[in-house]
């Protein structure tokens, strides 16, 4: 069969869209990498890997989007070759995938403007949430544009496809069965390689990230990513027998102040106070979308983006080396109340089987404390809702859809439409959210019972909209205006709040979710991941800095510490304050769980894969080197028992 054959037979349209899409990528790799080459090296070897793997998964990609029409061909009789079906059908299905194609080609740039990423784990849950993620593209682009122009290009290459006669050749095309069996059986016989073996991780074997990125494929990715929802940390992760693993665990939790409750596979353990009185005052705490350390003058801005937080830095306990666990709010509410490191895969915020938990609010409940979680969106949204609700925590929110499947017991209160001045895609201004907090608190302070309130913003996030006038920066201008418009409506917030009764005894914690950006050139960029941790009105820590090296993870323990507090304790964080306490946190992707321990550095990958650095914090770099196997089985244990303890439903109440 001669390479000539497959554009002058029946499969010559098929095989001319082959060579478009193949082209289209290559031109969107080109373009991808020129717009990287300030930010990483490129040698002549990388260029060729990332153009050879790159053609490899386009065609792969070609394959699978030609499958069935490439069925289709091989078992359409020649004489309906010429029929007003078959034309119509040709046109339409050619013309459908070069849509698909064309639609791809523009997310993938729109995505990597975003994440510096191909198609991932965020992709699949964009997918999923549709109503957010249309609103969000069309107040950032202008959306009935970008699709006239999808359209519009799409019917230029198949007009360019009918000028160079690719169906004409297809409509008088003449092929035997036998090569029309072998043809299709080729294109199947492909498309089952590539599905069963060769994964996305293949284009993973560099250690630059970014090079890693752009040999991948935009569709191969997304799919890709969604069969690896979670991932099994048994069956893809170094290990340690399990025993060992939990020695190891309960090694590095003990502590002066602590005794396990248990003698088996667990960490439960009671945690006493220090002090004769404990402190219990009502707990606010602002989880501000984005919020990267270095947004703020304190840790070396320079633009005055966030005065208000700058003026509360520096009068307040501050956490000046906090690290979030990871890149997406799932993560960072994971780690906020659960206190955990994260799982491979999805969120717990967004698997089964997560209700009733020993969660922070479960620790809040037992000293008597009402719970709730705000939201400015729709809190179905991630599974939010859901999460919260089985777990104590009544729900404010939007409110403007209902989850299938939502079932907790807990009370929903809607913020109407009269409380709300301003929203985008995401939800409601901070403004309005922070309106709700206040009506709750005064609420809640009426009853006579604290309250604990876990409140998410989403001001900042794309399309950085907020209500004019507010500030000097115009709505809907870019990252630091909706990062000036979030300082701003937290300084609003606190001087309304501090004239209500319940102010005096109240503590707000101000910490982020995660970091505007973790792109970088490693897989896991340690300086992507630096997060801003703000408590104030707390009499025992004015004008404090706690400056080790913490997680997220490490919050409420510190909090609980300088309250006071005796409680039982099923959570991985640690008290930063102990004398006992060794500089650590917990970083991770979808599939690479990172543990830093002063300036060691152990990344676990699946394939029980294991790599080892030294990290240098001022210059943000990871050099490889082998050392201790102490440090390596800290991480593992502390990954492997926190999965386990999740699945086999030790963290359940």
């Amino acid at each position: 069969m001669s390479f000539s054959f497959l554009f002058k037979s029946r499969y010559s349209v098929l095989f001319s869209y082959v060579a478009t899409f193949i082209a289209g990528s290559f031109l969107i790799r080109l373009g991808l990498m020129a717009a990287t080459l300030e930010k990483t090296d490129f040698s002549f070897l990388s260029i060729l890997r990332i153009f050879g793997q790159g053609f490899i998964y386009d065609f792969g990609v070609a394959m699978f989007l030609v499958l069935f029409y490439a069925i289709y061909l091989c078992f359409l009789p020649q004489r309906f070759l010429k029929s007003w079906f078959n034309i119509f059908l040709s046109y339409s299905v050619l013309f459908i995938m070069i849509l698909i194609a064309m639609f791809s080609f523009f997310a993938e740039l729109t995505f990597w403007q975003e994440f510096e990423s191909r198609f991932n784990f965020i992709a699949v849950d964009y997918l999923v949430y549709t109503y957010e993620v249309i609103n969000n593209i069309n107040e950032s682009y202008p959306l009935p544009f970008l699709i006239g122009g999808v359209m519009l290009i799409s019917l230029l290459v198949l007009f360019g496809l009918v000028k160079i006669g690719a169906f004409n050749r297809h409509f008088q095309s003449d092929t035997s069965f036998r090569k029309r069996g072998a043809t299709s059986g080729i294109i199947v016989l492909i498309s089952l390689i590539f599905g069963f073996f060769i994964p996305n991780s293949w284009a993973e074997t560099g250690s630059n990230r970014y090079q890693n990125e752009l040999a991948k494929a935009g569709i191969y990715s997304i799919f890709s990513a969604f069969k690896n929802n979670e991932l099994n940390y048994n069956h893809f992760y170094k290990m340690l027998d399990k025993q060992e693993a939990f020695r190891v665990i309960r090694s590095i939790l003990q502590e002066d102040n602590s005794r396990y409750l248990q003698s088996d596979n667990g960490i439960k353990r009671e945690i006493t106070g220090t002090g004769n009185t404990a402190y219990k005052p009502n707990v606010i705490m602002i989880t501000v979308e984005s919020l990267s350390a270095d947004f703020m003058a304190r840790f070396g801005n320079n633009e005055g983006l966030t005065p208000v937080l700058d003026s509360l830095a520096s009068t307040n306990l501050v956490f000046t080396n906090m690290y979030a666990t990871g890149t997406r709010t799932v993560r960072g509410m994971e780690a906020l109340s659960l206190a955990i490191p994260p799982t491979p895969g999805s969120s717990i915020v967004r698997r089964p089987d997560n209700d009733s938990l020993t969660t922070i609010g479960n620790i809040f409940a037992k000293e008597g404390y009402h719970r709730s979680f705000y939201y400015g969106g729709d809190g179905y949204f991630d599974n939010m809702n859901q999460y919260f609700g089985s777990n104590g925590y009544d729900i404010i929110d939007r409110g403007r859809k209902v989850m299938a499947g939502d079932h907790y017991l807990t009370k929903r209160t809607i913020i109407t439409d009269d409380q709300v001045h301003f929203e985008n895609a995401w939800g409601i201004s901070d403004e309005d959210l922070y309106s709700a907090v206040i009506k709750g608190s005064d609420h809640q302070f009426e009853e006579g019972k604290p309250f604990y309130s876990f409140v998410m913003t989403t001001s900042n996030h794309r399309p950085f909209t907020y209500p004019a006038g507010e500030i000097n920066i115009p709505s809907g201008t870019g990252r630091n205006g909706a990062l000036r418009y979030t300082d701003y409506a937290i300084g609003k917030f606190l001087r309304e709040a501090s004239n209500k009764p319940w102010y005096k005894n109240t503590v707000v914690i101000i910490v982020a979710d995660h970091c505007a950006s973790s792109a970088g050139k490693n897989e896991i960029d340690i300086g992507k991941y630096h997060i801003p941790c703000i408590i104030l009105n707390l009499p025992a820590a004015k004008r404090r800095e706690i400056t080790p090296l913490c997680s997220q993870i490490d919050l409420y323990p510190t909090l609980f510490n300088l309250m006071g507090w005796s409680y039982e304790s099923n959570i991985f964080g640690k008290d930063v304050l102990a004398k006992s306490y060794v500089p650590r946190t917990f970083l991770g992707t979808y599939q690479k769980l990172a543990y830093l321990k002063n300036d060691s550095l152990v990344v676990l990958s699946p394939q029980q894969k294991v790599e080892t650095y030294l990290y240098n914090q001022k210059k943000n770099e990871q050099l490889p080197r082998k050392f201790s196997g102490e440090v390596v089985k800290e991480a593992i244990a502390n990954y492997q028992t926190a999965y386990d303890l999740f699945k086999n439903g030790g963290l359940h109440q």
